[in-house]
């Protein structure tokens, strides 16, 4: 059924997630094979408007909707697709996406559509540094954003990443901006620009950058280091104005003294100095 389909694409990724691989999805399949009498099968009224809403919940990007097709609609119709396009609604359940529609067309009787679906926090990410780098200025909030990114303020960090090292990562501890879309679109310029530790990002380096987006919780104070987790907690340590931050989960920190000698050492506290702790989760965007 499309719903035993979907439900192979969320395993899918939650095998990827378990170890933690990046993975592209390609979900590859003509549309209908009746959309015209001099086509491979006969017109059928099914034909058409199967392509019809395909293509609109992919430009929507609401892929459940995929499942909630009746088989006998899709049979009559004479797609062969289906099943795959449900996989891969099922990989990117529960994502915030950016999508796009890149073509349509049915000449022979069949139809074929391309659509690409990214992640909508990294998807701004690399439009506002690519913006940056072709136009010297911010760019603008763009229109049509989901909701949750237009209507919340949050910290976020933008991390850049080159041939596995890491070539850039500036972030904010709490909102700055009027919405998560503009601290994102500064971010992702300061990251790969500002960041004093690297060269700026070259416009060519683009297409070998992988960028991942931290939104950071609201920290909340911890009174022992029991209550951290490297894994699953970020840390701040503050003494007076100095501030040190480390994002969660991240490769080579295994323990929470780890954790925080490194957080002590970015605020430039020494260790033997009276600080506090606060940990902070985050929701990690690939």
């Amino acid at each position: 059924s499309f719903h035993e389909h979907f439900r192979l694409g969320q395993c899918i990724a939650e095998a990827a997630d378990r170890l933690e691989r990046r993975i592209a999805v390609i979900a590859s399949g003509d549309l209908s094979h009746c959309l015209m009498d001099s086509g491979p099968y006969e017109y059928t009224k099914e034909g058409p408007e199967y392509d019809k809403r395909v293509t609109e919940v992919m430009a929507g990007g609401n892929l459940q909707k995929l499942i909630g097709f009746s088989e006998e609609f899709c049979k009559n119709a004479g797609e062969c697709g289906h099943r795959a396009f449900c996989i891969m609604a099922g990989c990117l359940d529960g994502k915030v996406l950016r999508s796009r529609l890149l073509s349509y067309e049915g000449p022979f009787g069949v139809g074929y559509a391309v659509a690409s679906f990214r992640d909508a926090y990294v998807a701004l990410a690399r439009e506002s540094l690519a913006y940056y780098l072709d136009t010297g200025r911010e760019m603008p909030v763009p229109e049509h954003l989901p909701d949750v990114m237009i209507n919340r303020q949050a910290g976020v960090f933008v991390s850049l990443k080159k041939d596995g090292e890491l070539r850039g990562c500036i972030g904010t501890i709490q909102g700055t901006c009027k919405n998560i879309a503009g601290e994102i679109i500064r971010n992702a310029v300061s990251s790969g620009i500002y960041d004093p530790r690297f060269p700026q990002v070259e416009k060519g380096e683009l297409g070998q950058i992988i960028c991942t987006v931290d939104v950071l919780g609201e920290p909340e104070t911890v009174h022992s280091d029991e209550e951290l987790d490297v894994k699953k907690y970020g840390v701040i340590v503050s003494h007076g104005r100095r501030r040190g931050l480390l994002l969660p989960n991240l490769e080579g920190i295994d323990t929470v003294e780890q954790q925080i000698s490194i957080a002590l050492r970015k605020a430039g506290i020494d260790e033997d100095e009276a600080y506090e702790t606060e940990r902070f989760e985050v929701v990690r965007h690939y």
